[in-house]
């Protein structure tokens, strides 16, 4: 591939050989570490926080709404956002799951995409070090 055919690819997203799309799935620019997902490019940030509960339910929050994240270990995360207050409890919700790799920071970041609830059964079976999400309150 010539370097303008590389470059046209990344500036209009097209492939100049296919004459198409070219498709970059959200996945692979997130890794999910069970709890959270961690965008990994290293200037990227979210747009919005989405909230997964262990029932089905899902609220996306705009990373814009957010006034004041805050960390209490014996409370969890709480977000505040347009006035109301959001709780994320569980346990090693600032312990590093990588290098670098907080929930708390990342969130503080715009880094993480998604944060979802586990089921008993992987909140069992977690090691004392893995980062688990026993509720998220809104």
């Amino acid at each position: 591939m010539s370097d303008s055919a590389v470059l046209q690819r990344y500036v209009t997203g097209r492939d100049s050989r296919l004459g198409m799309a070219v498709e970059q799935s959200e996945t692979d620019a997130c890794d999910d570490l069970g709890a959270f997902g961690w965008l990994r490019g290293i200037r990227d940030r979210a747009v919005m926080l989405e909230l997964r509960r262990k029932d089905g339910s899902i609220v996306a929050i705009g990373y814009g709404w957010l006034e004041r994240v805050a960390f209490d270990p014996s409370e969890g995360i709480t977000l505040s956002a347009a006035g109301q207050k959001i709780r994320i409890r569980g346990r090693n919700l600032n312990a590093e799951v990588r290098p670098s790799v907080r929930l708390f920071q990342g969130i503080a970041r715009h880094r993480v995409p998604w944060v979802s609830e586990a089921d008993r059964s992987v909140g069992l079976q977690a090691g004392d070090r893995d980062t688990v999400v026993d509720s998220i309150e809104w």
